[in-house]
C-alpha cells in the first residue's frame, strides 16, 4: 500500500454530468435508456442538462438500469475525506 497514491480530482461533475457519462460509457442512447427506465427521454435530457433534479426514486431507477450504486448519480463530487474532515 506505500505505493497507493489518491487520484486527483480533475473535473467537478453535475449529477447530470454523471447520468450522461454512465449512459455514454454503456453506449446507450437517450431513447435506449428511457426504454428500459420508463423515464421520459424529454426527462433524462432535462436531468442531463440539470433542468430537474433527479430525485431519489430516479436514482435508483436509473441506477438499476446503470448498474451502479444510486449515490454515484447523486453524490458524483463527493468527498469522503474532506466530509470527514468536517
Amino acid at each position: 500500500m506505500s505505493d497507493y497514491q489518491k487520484a486527483q480530482t480533475r473535473l467537478d461533475l453535475s449529477t447530470g454530468d454523471s447520468v450522461r457519462i454512465l449512459r455514454e460509457l454503456q453506449a446507450l442512447s437517450q431513447n435506449e435508456l428511457a426504454a428500459l427506465t420508463g423515464i421520459p427521454q424529454s426527462t433524462l435530457s432535462a436531468i442531463e442538462n440539470n433542468r430537474v433534479r433527479l430525485g431519489v426514486e430516479r436514482a435508483k431507477v436509473l441506477a438499476k438500469a446503470l448498474r451502479c450504486h444510486p449515490a454515484v448519480l447523486v453524490f458524483p463530487g463527493w468527498d469522503i475525506e474532506s466530509e470527514s474532515a468536517a
